[in-house]
């Protein structure tokens, strides 16, 4: 009963953390003037990516060489492309076939197919490095060469988002939640203040959940990395879940798509550059399942995507991969 109130505390700490995060993190982008592209592809996206990047660097920094420790990290950094490249593509497919009576378009998915494209495309790049250096046990060096050249290539992929700052629709902010007059724009105090108190409840969910995990998995003598792999991504990605069929009901396709792909893209380099920092990043056949289910459910959703019309099939192929991860973990 103490560890799964301690779980629950958890989740809510860490989707309470990263919504205060996000709306704290869209307001700086529109303080700073940068475009809607840019506020939603790259600070909206970091924002929800936030959490799955916290769990690692507290499981690691709390119990430095631990291995369930470590199993925790890899599970959390490998967990949320792998989320994000199957549960979360089924919303979007889901939501516009839900929804497609009272949706503008109906069951289309509008996006702006150069976005998508660069997004996955960069995501089908980069993801497969972090995989194939895990698979071989590559040395400390190349695992350093490594971890450098995603950080840069993400630095990359971040200034060109910019620079198309603008090839997002607008979305009308969500007034700060610690903005207490909300008749004018909240000042750079109560954006900061939101900050620091958010960030602060996502480091402690993250605390609590790395405590709950390790003792779930020694009651029920199951791998850490497997629960991590599951339980990280869906507690931490609870926003951008919620917040992508609540866009798709309302037609603003772009943004729960782009939300998504952004996220997939920081996944894939800085967390990996992260994992290959600070463990020896040595992957089993249920990381790297993992890993293949995302990458698999990315390249579904670059060939469908763009052609901008979701079905029943998609929805189905998106659904199998998630449980069909989830049986081989269980079975194997």
């Amino acid at each position: 009963m103490v560890v799964a109130l301690e779980l629950l505390a958890a989740f809510v700490l860490i989707v309470a953390g990263a919504i205060g995060f996000t709306n704290a993190v869209e307001w700086l982008g529109h303080r700073l003037n940068l475009g809607a592209g840019a506020v939603g592809a790259v600070l909206a996206a970091v924002g929800t990516a936030l959490p799955e990047s916290t769990i690692p660097v507290v499981a690691l920094v709390r119990n430095p060489g631990d291995p369930e420790a470590i199993d925790i990290a890899i599970g959390a950094i490998l967990g949320a492309p792998f989320l994000l490249g199957t549960v979360a593509m089924l919303l979007v497919a889901g939501s516009a076939i839900v929804f497609r009576e009272r949706r503008e378009q109906g069951d289309r998915v509008e996006i702006h197919p150069r976005s998508t494209r660069r997004d996955l495309g960069f995501f089908l790049a980069v993801m497969p490095i972090g995989l194939v250096i895990g698979a071989v046990g590559a040395s400390n060096p190349v695992r350093m060469v490594a971890a450098v050249l995603l950080v840069l290539t993400y630095v990359a992929y971040t200034a060109r988002t910019i620079k198309q700052g603008g090839d997002a629709e607008d979305e009308e902010l969500q007034a700060l939640y610690f903005d207490t007059s909300k008749k004018d724009p909240p000042n750079t105090g109560q954006i900061a203040v939101q900050f620091i108190v958010s960030l602060g409840a996502i480091i402690l969910g993250a605390e609590l959940f790395v405590r709950g995990v390790q003792s779930i998995a020694e009651s029920l003598s199951l791998e850490p990395l497997i629960l991590s792999l599951i339980l990280a991504p869906l507690a931490t990605e609870l926003p951008e879940k919620a917040n992508t069929v609540v866009w798709m009901r309302k037609g603003k396709d772009v943004l729960a798509v782009g939300n998504i792909t952004g996220a997939m893209a920081f996944q894939a380099t800085i967390p990996v550059a992260l994992g290959l920092m600070l463990t020896d990043w040595e992957l089993n056949r249920y990381a790297i399942a993992a890993g293949v289910a995302g990458l698999a459910g990315a390249a579904l959703a670059l060939y469908a995507l763009p052609r901008q019309r979701l079905g029943p099939v998609h929805a189905a192929i998106w659904g199998a991969l998630f449980v069909g991860f989830v049986a081989f973990a269980a079975l194997a």
